[in-house]
């Protein structure tokens, strides 16, 4: 059959779209479920500390402990740092201030599980590549037959091999493709610079008064009598030192009783 030129492009834009409709409603025939489970998380933190070195508009510069400087650049205003409980922004940050980003890491292993399911009345098979189905709408579907692939028949698991035409078959096809869901989370904290001791205040000269007096003087109280401390009594001499005196007192009283007594004899005997 001849198509006039001018015809045969809206022939063929209209056989495209009833092949896209028979598309839709055959793959419409298909139920597709897709269900996602979360294993067990991973968590992993790695601390950074640093001292603020300088600070211009919203471009920081950290010295890291390892004395490493990195430059942060355009800090946003929304970043906030804790310290001594209280909520700073970029601006608020000072030269001396430590820091301190803790910075955790959780990994999630999520498997994803896709389910599809067919089912139809078996119009023609070619096992074990493809098999064609009558679906619920009386509309023919060719399928391709994966490898290792069972068909219910009557509740009874067949391969490709053992489908016959006429035959009520399903068959379900289960997809898992795992994968990582990571999530990091950043807190800084921060310690104020420390304040530089005052200076000593140097003393006034030595003819500058220190204190004035405002008001009349007051007579100082009398200070207390002092009592006098009892004196403790001498140490009683000891009883060999007592002894000897006495020893030296009978001496001394004996030579002058023999003195005395000698100058009596003396004049007795000059006096006849």
């Amino acid at each position: 059959m001849k198509i006039p030129g001018g015809k045969r492009g809206w022939y063929v834009i209209a056989t495209a779209m009833v092949c896209v409709a028979f598309t839709l409603t055959l793959s419409a025939q298909v139920e597709t479920k897709t269900t996602t489970t979360a294993g067990h998380p991973t968590v992993v933190s790695s601390v950074e500390r640093g001292e603020v070195m300088a600070v211009s508009g919203n471009d920081l510069i950290v010295r890291m402990a390892d004395g490493s400087m990195r430059n942060y650049e355009n800090v946003p205003d929304s970043a906030r740092v804790t310290v001594d409980g209280k909520k700073l922004g970029i601006r608020d940050l000072k030269p001396g201030m430590k820091l301190q980003r803790t910075i955790t890491t959780t990994s999630t292993p999520m498997t994803v599980t896709t389910v599809q399911t067919v089912k139809g009345k078996v119009w023609f098979i070619n096992p074990p590549s493809s098999i064609i189905l009558t679906m619920e709408d009386n509309k023919n579907q060719q399928f391709k037959i994966p490898e290792g692939q069972k068909f219910n028949v009557d509740g009874k698991m067949v391969d490709a091999f053992e489908v016959r035409k006429g035959m009520i078959v399903s068959a379900t096809k289960v997809v898992q493709v795992p994968s990582v869901s990571v999530s990091k989370s950043k807190t800084v904290r921060g310690e104020a610079a420390p304040t530089p001791a005052a200076e000593p205040q140097p003393l006034p000269p030595a003819d500058q008064p220190i204190l004035v007096a405002d008001g009349e003087e007051t007579p100082v109280p009398a200070e207390a009598a002092i009592t006098p401390e009892p004196t403790a009594p001498a140490a009683a001499p000891e009883a060999g030192s007592s002894s000897m005196t006495w020893l030296i007192g009978l001496l001394v009283l004996l030579a002058l009783v023999g003195v005395i007594w000698w100058i009596v004899s003396r004049q007795k005997s000059s006096n006849p």
